[in-house]
């Protein structure tokens, strides 16, 4: 992996770029609309941004060619059900762009966000009727308890 002033290389061509300032939401929010088709323009979309990031949200999105084909947010947390974990708030691929691997990129990511941040697990939240996202989690060792997606982890 190299570094730029824009984010981090992953592999030739696949940029995983921190969102962590207010110019960068445009260009994010069209994919973030795919998932979140409520969203109705950037200035809402700035304005959840300013409040949910007091709150520690985190943002990050994997460009390949200067196009954002992936993101993924992200909040550290804790209860007495998990304990501290990593919730993943947002996870989405460009709908031209899914299988090509970039959901698994991210998930692994944000496994070693969470190990880093001393989490015992992912936990996640998505709908009942989302079929192809529950296999997607399967597979990436996600398990479904209590309605809730969550995997433990170790170091």
């Amino acid at each position: 992996m190299n570094s730029s002033k824009a984010g981090t290389y992953l592999r030739e061509g696949l940029l995983l770029i921190r969102v962590s300032e207010e110019i960068q939401l445009a260009a994010v929010l069209p994919l973030m609309q795919q998932l979140r088709p409520h969203l109705a323009d950037l200035n809402s979309w700035i304005a959840y941004w300013k409040r949910a990031s007091k709150a520690g949200y985190r943002l990050w999105s994997l460009a390949k060619s200067d196009q954002i084909v992936a993101l993924a947010s992200y909040r550290i947390a804790e209860n007495l059900v998990h304990g501290q974990y990593l919730y993943v708030e947002d996870l989405v691929t460009d709908q031209s762009e899914r299988g090509s691997g970039y959901g698994q990129i991210l998930m692994e990511l944000l496994k070693q966000e969470a190990l880093s941040q001393d989490c015992g697990k992912i936990v996640l939240d998505t709908g009942l009727n989302n079929s192809l996202a529950h296999r997607f989690y399967y597979r990436q060792g996600l398990l479904a308890s209590s309605l809730r997606f969550n995997q433990m982890l170790s170091a």
